[in-house]
């Protein structure tokens, strides 16, 4: 509310907040939030108690009703770990989710897919910030992800037995520094090139959002000159 001017100081926001009826505030990684602010609106009158125990009382009927009080021995889901998680059944069929929700805009004579029984006679090339960094290829609000289980575009052609060629092009998202001539020594030597781009939460993220859709940097370039 600060950021629209509708307040103008985090007690203003929290007394506005509270009195409308919101009990839970987004603030991760704010040691001083909007909330913290409350014990100062009480003690000024802007607030009362009673609607305090209003506000609350939901949300701890909520963690009570999803277990989070009760002992570890009563919930099913304390004895999992990632031998679960990651599990081979696990894995194929987030493998499968993944594969049935690809979106394929165009197709110029059948090149895709890439045929597995193909890949050992041809030379790929993987060019891009987004092609083997893992960092880089998970969303907002994603889960930290453990490092061992993700596979990059590159990584995943070369456990396929691909004749692998890498370039990043540009290390990070931003893309502000791009070897073009690095670039194009990969890409001219190969059968099939994949490029890798896009922005990540480096680049537009909630509250960082841009005002247009184009690529960072010099991103647009590196596949300019990767077509070319």
């Amino acid at each position: 509310m600060l950021g629209h001017h509708y307040t103008r100081t985090f007690l203003e926001t929290a007394v506005a907040s509270v009195n409308a009826g919101c009990n839970l505030e987004l603030s991760y990684g704010m040691r001083n939030n909007v909330f913290m602010h409350i014990p100062q609106a009480l003690a000024m009158g802007n607030i009362t108690l009673q609607m305090l125990r209003d506000r609350v009382r939901p949300l701890f009927y909520t963690r009570m009703r999803l277990g989070e009080f009760d002992p570890p021995a009563m919930n099913p889901y304390s004895s999992l770990d990632l031998s679960v998680v990651q599990s081979p059944e696990h894995r194929n069929l987030s493998l499968e989710a993944a594969v049935k929700s690809f979106v394929l805009l165009k197709n110029v004579r059948g090149t895709l897919p890439l045929q597995a029984r193909d890949l050992s006679s041809q030379r790929l090339a993987v060019v891009g910030p987004f092609a083997d960094n893992p960092r880089v290829l998970f969303g907002d609000y994603a889960p930290v992800p453990e490092p061992q289980y993700i596979y990059t575009p590159r990584r995943g052609l070369e456990m396929l037995g691909a004749n692998v060629s890498f370039t990043a092009g540009c290390s990070e998202p931003r893309c502000q520094r791009y070897s073009r001539a690095e670039l194009v020594r990969v890409v001219g030597a190969a059968d099939v090139v994949l490029i890798c781009l896009g922005t990540g939460v480096d680049v537009e993220t909630e509250a960082k959002d841009r005002s247009d859709l184009s690529l960072p940097g010099h991103q647009l370039q590196l596949l300019q000159d990767a077509v070319q």
